[in-house]
């Protein structure tokens, strides 16, 4: 039986295990971090089935799912945290609701320049330091860290408290239980007590919003569920796309003519990042599902209780559903690949990671046309330990 996740060899490409588990055996028995087992599928048409198909829910230790990281708490799929955000019916349409309001096509627009702005700033900070350099720590991790903490009303200036008290959220292998309750402890403590401030002091962030705002029917959200949405927001929109930042450029400059085709053209910014969204080989764990139901799964019959992983990935190498699925070509569309998920639960900040992408590619274009890796590709080193993937650092001059 596979363990995973699946082990790749270099940091940017995928394990070849992808390929012959989607050609030859579609729905597979895996054994996770923590022991228990899974059923994994690679394919598109299957991972977008189980993420789009109600019967196939959050996985949860009351229903006996197969749990994700050896440490006894649920992590980031299972914990207190998620538990306080609907998941299911109208409470959870609501809860999407209120916040799709802040993550339109015309909030992204609005928060645009400030991301140019907050993108050449750190740019500058990068060529005072001189090079070789960081491009995760210099710019791919302080940008998002900034937009999320100015949409929620918070101080960048906890923004390293703030990136271990994910990190633990994200385990898989890298932290003890006792290390994970005292973050999880304090990361509650502290957004429970943002929250009370801000419920006194209103500001025009979205918190704000979200505390003195209703929905169509005058519903208001609990008091756990603003505490659970901004830590969640706070740990989905900055760790996700700093690793993505990093990754993207690392993909770019990793064969020179992709870089220099975006230097002749710059109307590729927004197709190339949809392509490096497609591409990536080291997005991390997937997707976890549980079902309530016997299912059929690309002629395999899943019994009730079974967990599914959903490898988005994988499937986005699918042949059968890209032309081409090997080949990393800047300019492709339509380009429907999963890397935010498929149906009710498809990433509710994709919106704001997309444009965030967008603009340091935009960016880095104009600011460092000479760009170019420090260090051989193979030598990129991946973020091991976590749910995310990511390179640890992306090392840079020009």
């Amino acid at each position: 039986m596979l363990s995973y996740p699946i082990p790749g060899e270099a940091a940017l490409e995928p394990p070849a295990e992808w390929a012959r588990l989607r050609q030859g055996c579609p729905v597979a028995r895996v054994t996770l971090p923590s022991g228990d087992e899974a059923s994994l599928v690679t394919r598109y048409e299957d991972v977008k089935l189980v993420l789009s198909d109600p019967r196939f829910t959050r996985p949860t230790h009351a229903d006996g799912a197969a749990r994700i990281s050896a440490t006894e708490s649920g992590g980031l799929f299972d914990n207190e945290m998620s538990m306080s955000i609907p998941q299911t019916g109208g409470e959870h349409r609501r809860w999407r609701r209120m916040l799709g309001k802040w993550f339109t096509a015309k909030r992204m627009a609005a928060l645009r320049p400030g991301m140019e702005a907050m993108a050449e700033r750190l740019i500058d900070d990068m060529l005072e330091r001189g090079h070789p350099a960081d491009l995760k720590a210099g710019l791919g991790f302080p940008l998002p860290v900034w937009v999320i903490c100015d949409l929620l009303g918070v101080p960048d200036s906890d923004r390293d408290r703030f990136a271990y008290w994910s990190d633990t959220l994200l385990n898989l292998t890298r932290y003890t239980q006792e290390e994970i309750d005292e973050a999880q402890a304090d990361f509650l403590k502290y957004m429970t007590a943002h929250v009370i401030a801000k419920r006194a002091e209103p500001g025009e962030d979205l918190l704000s919003e979200l505390i003195t705002g209703t929905d169509a029917d005058g519903g208001r959200l609990s008091e756990a569920t603003l505490v659970a949405t901004g830590q969640g927001l706070l740990v989905a929109g900055h760790e996700t796309t700093a690793n993505m930042i990093g990754k993207m450029v690392a993909m770019l400059l990793a064969d020179r003519r992709r870089w220099d085709r975006l230097l002749a053209d710059r109307s590729l910014v927004r197709s190339a990042v949809e392509e490096a969204l497609r591409f990536d080989a080291n997005p991390g764990f997937g997707m976890p599902r549980y079902l309530g139901e016997e299912i059929e799964v690309a002629g395999t019959l899943l019994p009730r209780g079974t967990t599914v992983v959903c490898n988005m990935a994988a499937a986005n190498r699918d042949e059968s559903a890209f032309d081409g699925a090997d080949e990393m070509d800047l300019g492709r569309t339509p380009n429907p690949h999963l890397a935010f998920g498929a149906g009710v639960h498809s990433c509710l900040g994709q919106a704001l990671a997309r444009t965030e992408l967008q603009v340091v590619l935009e960016v880095l274009l104009r600011r460092l046309p000479s760009l170019e890796l420090a260090v051989p590709v193979e030598d990129l080193r991946k973020v091991e330990g976590l749910v995310v993937g990511g390179l640890r650092e992306v090392p840079v001059r020009w």
